[in-house]
């Protein structure tokens, strides 16, 4: 599990972002802090492998939070999304320098909270996969980098369909990380089998999912549906 500390000093705010990361599969809430020093404190004490840090905090700014952590651990600190309404180019910039995987800008959609959260799991998955005595090639190290992006949806194509289904149906297929059936993503969403087969076809028509056929000893060929992200 993905342990996360959320650090919000807006209360409501910071119910509602540990909320999505319980929701996310592979990651549970470490803790919450609303203040820098709190914050401190707390990665101190649960040791956390994620903050989702706000920039604006009543004593300080997040930006030192990562400025702190990175001086007094040598480097070795939790990694972090920024959860902010921090617009300005500098606060960007200094979050990239200080080595931020992500920042999502006030106020966002639980989805793309959601979507940030799936790719930082599959960049710690693809990392733990590798071999720490083996060289990498150019092709683990640009798999490695696009791992850390979440992968744009398409625009939602036609009446009837909706993005937050759209990217239901995609995280589960990504999360899987093996090949399922229109009816096991209709299971693992929600939704019915018809509605996960109609947009199923849509990520493949979009490239964001591949079709396989498995052939059985009888009848026609099942249709599976893999992740290409």
């Amino acid at each position: 599990m993905i342990r996360t500390l959320v650090v919000e000093d807006d209360f409501r705010v910071s119910a509602i972002h540990a909320a999505y990361v319980a929701r996310t599969e592979g990651f549970e809430v470490a803790g919450r802090a609303g203040s820098v020093a709190e914050c401190l404190d707390r990665v101190r004490e649960t040791l956390p492998d994620l903050l989702l840090l706000d920039v604006y905090l009543p004593d300080g700014s997040g930006l030192e939070v990562l400025r702190r952590l990175t001086e007094d651990a040598g480097g070795a600190r939790p990694d972090a999304i920024m959860t902010t309404a921090a617009r300005d180019v500098t606060s960007v910039r200094t979050a990239l320098k200080l080595g931020a995987v992500g920042y999502l800008v006030k106020p966002f959609a639980s989805a793309a909270l959601t979507e940030r959260l799936t790719a930082y799991r599959g960049l710690r998955h693809r990392v733990d996969a590798l071999d720490p005595a083996a060289e990498t090639d150019q092709a683990d190290v640009d798999a490695l980098f696009s791992a850390a992006r979440p992968t744009a949806l398409p625009p939602v194509p036609a009446k009837g369909h909706s993005a937050p289904t759209l990217a239901l149906v995609r995280d589960a297929v990504r999360a899987a990380r093996r090949d399922l059936s229109a009816a096991e993503v209709a299971a693992a969403t929600g939704v019915s089998r018809a509605t996960a087969q109609r947009y199923l076809s849509y990520l493949v028509r979009e490239g964001l999912a591949r079709l396989e056929l498995r052939y059985g000893t009888t009848g026609r060929p099942e249709h599976r549906y893999r992740s290409v992200a």
